[in-house]
């Protein structure tokens, strides 16, 4: 299947996304007086197989949003009692832990602790979580990282809607594509720094044929899970980034992503952990530049 991805590469020669959970930078743009801003209320073009289309810019939403703490704020008081979620806002790893958080209604019961992974507190390795990488979970007078393991971790030990699929064979196909998560970033990636081509049409079309398992509604499992969590903050990047770097439309010829994705894109407790996708782009931008000059 052909989705334009015979597009020259060799000025993007890396993708700013670890297969691990990692330390992007910070979107400090997003930021003034203590409010998020919001993209422009309009419509934005989009380039896609050789055409430009008309569609909405999705609003950040800024009511749970506070501002991250730096190298100058004052320590968290750990192991006070409080259940605590620490998160980079551009982490798509820590994204995970937060839709979930979320989607769980635990708003007021796991608080947000955003960081600022450029001027991070020497405290948050000295006295919250030694490998100093988001997302980290304060509970029960400990921290836990790995954002596979705490999307579980929260569906488990707190109350709310189950992400959790029912039956062995939704369990088994859970663990078959939580397992995939690593092996689907890194050939996105391979693509865009120009080692394989084809690496991310196999990946999408993997994606594709994964989504006709179940029948029941427009998901992974059919219903909306651990592995929808574990995908979203993902393929929200990689579609803006193939979209803008190289003119890619990865719905095309893919209508159960296409349906995904327009499904997901109703979940609150998604779309309020999205970014602006123009400052997404941006960013990444500015790091293959970087990049380039080393």
């Amino acid at each position: 299947m052909s989705v334009g991805l015979k597009v020259s590469v060799c000025l993007y020669p890396s993708l700013a996304l670890s297969a691990r959970d990692f330390s992007p930078p910070s979107s400090s743009s997003l930021y003034l007086d203590r409010k998020i801003l919001r993209p422009g209320s309009g419509r934005r073009w989009c380039k896609s197989n050789g055409k430009r289309r008309n569609e909405p810019i999705l609003a950040i939403v800024d009511s749970s949003r506070v501002p991250e703490l730096d190298s100058s704020s004052e320590p968290v008081q750990v192991f006070d009692g409080s259940t605590r979620l620490y998160i980079s806002y551009t982490c798509p790893f820590a994204q995970r832990a937060w839709i979930a958080r979320n989607y769980k209604g635990l708003q007021n019961k796991i608080e947000l602790v955003p960081i600022d992974l450029k001027n991070r507190p020497a405290w948050y390795k000295e006295k919250v979580y030694s490998a100093n990488k988001v997302p980290a979970l304060e509970h029960n007078n400990r921290v836990m990282g790995e954002s596979l393991d705490l999307i579980k971790y929260i569906d488990t030990n707190f109350e709310g809607p189950s992400l959790t699929p029912d039956g062995l064979e939704k369990q088994a196909v859970a663990d078959e594509l939580l397992s995939y998560t690593d092996s689907f970033s890194k050939a996105v990636r391979s693509t865009l720094n120009g080692t394989d081509s084809n690496a991310a049409v196999a990946a999408f079309d993997y994606i594709e044929q994964a989504l006709t398992k179940f029948n029941e509604g427009p998901f992974f499992l059919g219903q909306f899970s651990l592995v929808d969590v574990a995908y979203a903050p993902f393929i929200e990047r990689f579609q803006l980034i193939l979209s803008d770097v190289m003119n890619v439309d990865i719905t095309s010829g893919r209508p159960n992503l296409a349906l995904w994705i327009q499904e997901m894109n109703k979940i609150e407790a998604y779309t309020e952990t999205r970014q602006d996708p123009q400052e997404l782009v941006e960013r990444y931008k500015r790091r293959v530049q970087a990049e380039a000059r080393l």
